[in-house]
């Protein structure tokens, strides 16, 4: 392989990736301006909108192709997609991932002598891998956002309790009055227990639409209280200061491990710049021994043990608390 070719190779990869960076400010440049404008929750602007209780219930979870009781039983990808919050269902998310492979190969097969292994590999990671790490950290964001505000929550619904409102009542505060994910999250929980579901199988659907760890506090607390009684506002008054100093732990351990979590980057990031700057500076070092038999295998090693070095270095900053 010429330079010429491999730095084609890079052209159309450095093109790509630049696309898709494109693409994603384009959306925010005009998501954030409409979002402002939008109700304190999607399930409020809905009802705002006209659309009656049930009907509200059935859009928000047909738009994320949430059926009842399969929940459990979903699969991986499914669980992501439904987690992530994004208002798609896992036909169309499939369907999208399989057009951008599809636009991908064809385009790269067209435009440019590539041959089929180097193509079907750069198709797969910029039409699946890509697109699958981005919906991964939609997740964690969603769920950052609402292990954030679940404290508050808790708060509204130990105030509401002390008031003397039932249980169902102070949940559909935090839907009234908090804005997503965790408003239509519960709007959508209060909806459920409307029209037909029991208060722990619709606290169990939301920790299985959120996907957050926490949420089985609530759940088993709220679930104890129905079935046995008890001073619910004291347990959830004690659970919120738990999650909030577990809020404080984990940032704490987020700035103890702030020197490993980059000495890390830099360790992962300094074989590829030094390589590339040897490459710009002398095409040669590489080229003239591009074609001898132990080169690519001695190369495919090195990135294995590269490899082998991050999750070592991801293991020792990455605490449980």
């Amino acid at each position: 392989m010429d330079f010429e070719a491999l730095t084609r190779i890079g052209f159309y990869i450095a093109a790509a990736v630049a696309a898709i960076f494109l693409v994603e400010a384009i959306y925010l440049a005009l998501a954030r301006p409409f979002g402002r404008n939008r109700g304190i929750n999607r399930r409020l602007k809905s009802l705002n909108d006209g659309v009656v209780g049930e009907q509200a219930l059935l859009r928000l979870k047909a738009e994320r192709g949430i059926v009842d009781g399969e929940l459990q039983l979903a699969g991986w990808l499914r669980r992501l997609v439904i987690h992530s919050g994004l208002r798609v269902t896992l036909r169309r998310f499939l369907a999208m991932l399989a057009a951008l492979f599809a636009a991908i190969l064809t385009g790269l097969k067209l435009l440019t002598i590539l041959e089929w292994p180097v193509v079907l590999a750069i198709a797969a990671v910029v039409g699946i891998v890509l697109p699958l790490a981005v919906v991964r950290l939609i997740r964690s964001k969603r769920q950052a956002a609402f292990a954030r505000q679940l404290p508050d929550a808790l708060d509204v619904i130990v105030r509401s309790l002390r008031s003397g409102h039932p249980v169902p009542v102070a949940l559909s505060m935090v839907g009234r009055e908090m804005s997503d994910p965790i408003g239509s999250e519960f709007g959508v929980t209060i909806d459920e227990m409307t029209y037909g579901l029991d208060m722990p199988r619709a606290l169990r659907n939301l920790a299985d639409r959120v996907g957050l760890a926490d949420l089985s506090l609530l759940v088993t607390a709220v679930s104890i209280q129905t079935s046995a009684g008890g001073n619910l506002s004291e347990i959830l008054s004690n659970l919120s200061k738990v999650l909030r100093d577990r809020f404080q732990l984990r940032r704490k351990v987020r700035a103890l491990s702030a020197e490993g979590r980059i000495s890390a980057y830099g360790l992962t990031v300094l074989p590829f710049a030094i390589s590339g700057a040897i490459f710009v500076q002398n095409p040669p070092y590489y080229l003239d021994v591009w074609d001898e038999p132990v080169f690519l295998p001695a190369l495919a090693a090195l990135g294995v043990w590269a490899l082998i070095g991050d999750l070592i270095m991801y293991k020792m900053i990455n605490f449980k608390y």
